[in-house]
């Protein structure tokens, strides 16, 4: 027996990525709470209102990431289709009038009672779930034109599609892109991925193009100081919070601009509140955590024993990683505006759910292909 094997370091060695991902989410689940704290208790009348709620939303959200976490879904897969039919229904039900709830222009909710659902955050769970099942059964047919390609973008375009009619142009954005990864890593030829891609980006421009309110944010975007009075204000407050800060911030709760200068700091621009009141290091050590969830991620995703568990792991390291990405990209101004928020940190619920059961998306995975036991085919 080997030394390594004796002291246990093989076991260590397995469980490393997965401490390193619930370090990393623990780290800024904890830090969102306190920067919302400090956001929000000096703008609304019960200065423990939006951190309550979220303190709620993430009970809610541990023990929904525990069940993913503790979740068979190899033996999910047997209700792919019924899955992906109830989330179509679902996004189809939040543009009725009268059923989903609109804000700000957009009908992207469902009145519970005692909370909103906002039903795209659900939809990213069971789209990389289905389409990971679809494309490990037909694994042996990737290279073809039908079942291989073109219904795996029939999945992408349907979830795509009722995403962008609610209108949320930035989720849907990213369900193309993770959906089209999602394809290059199963295998799917370049010769048909590319000319696809072009094809939809060119699409999605055009629907931009066509919609003034998101043609104002790109137009912005472009020249943030001409339009910093206008289209580019919250852009260019942000800016302005992280210059405040500096190297080590102003402190806790001495930040200026959620008070009187950002608009909704607390969800979509909170990283640039980090970046005033608490510094250069805090917002590079947050960029740090999400660096380390992806890399860790990245590196246990060679143990996958199926094409099924690799892309649904992957699928849901992606949504976190890029849509972190992209509110980096938003809130520096390197990208234009878009509704996503920052994983673990942005104040709402739907979203915390969603990224925590991501997160036991992968420690799922992770557990199971540390353990040699064998893995039965799934047979349709």
């Amino acid at each position: 027996m080997e030394i390594k094997s004796i002291f246990g370091l093989d076991a260590v060695r397995r469980s490393a990525p997965s401490l390193v991902i619930i370090f990393s989410v623990a780290a800024l689940t904890l830090l969102g709470l306190i920067v919302l704290f400090s956001t929000t208790h000096g703008i609304f009348a019960d200065p423990y209102a939006i951190i309550r709620k979220q303190i709620v939303w993430l009970a809610i959200a541990l023990a929904a990431g525990t069940g993913a976490a503790l979740f068979n879904w190899e033996r999910m897969r047997l209700f792919a289709w019924p899955i992906a039919g109830l989330t179509a229904g679902l996004l189809g039900l939040v543009l009725i009038d009268g059923v989903g709830v609109s804000v700000n222009g957009a009908r992207r909710w469902l009145d519970l009672g005692l909370m909103r659902m906002q039903v795209s955050d659900f939809a990213k769970i069971a789209f990389i779930f289905v389409l990971a099942h679809h494309l490990a059964a037909n694994q042996r047919r990737i290279g073809t034109l039908g079942a291989g390609f073109c219904a795996p973008c029939g999945i992408i375009c349907a979830v795509f599609i009722l995403i962008l009619l609610e209108p949320d142009f930035g989720t849907a954005f990213l369900v193309g892109l993770i959906g089209g990864a999602m394809l290059f890593l199963a295998g799917v030829r370049l010769a048909y991925l590319v000319p696809t891609g072009l094809v939809g980006a060119s699409l999605f421009s055009f629907a931009v193009y066509c919609d003034p309110v998101r043609l104002k944010r790109v137009t912005s975007f472009l020249d943030v100081e001409a339009n910093k009075a206008d289209g580019a204000y919250q852009l260019w407050q942000g800016i302005l919070a992280f210059g405040a800060g500096g190297w080590r911030g102003v402190g806790l709760g001495n930040g200026r601009q959620q008070n009187a200068f950002l608009p909704e700091a607390h969800t979509d621009f909170i990283f640039p509140i980090i970046g005033e009141e608490l510094g250069f290091f805090f917002t590079a050590g947050v960029v740090g955590l999400f660096l380390l969830i992806f890399t860790a991620g990245v590196w246990n995703l060679r143990r996958a024993p199926n094409l099924f568990q690799y892309l649904l792991v992957a699928g849901a390291l992606l949504f976190i990683s890029v849509q972190a990405l992209f509110n980096f990209g938003v809130v520096t101004g390197c990208l234009p505006t878009k509704g996503l928020s920052l994983p673990f940190i942005s104040y709402g619920g739907s979203n915390l759910v969603c990224m925590f059961i991501l997160v036991g998306i992968i420690l799922n995975g992770f557990r199971s292909w540390s353990r040699p036991a064998y893995l039965e085919p799934f047979h349709l």
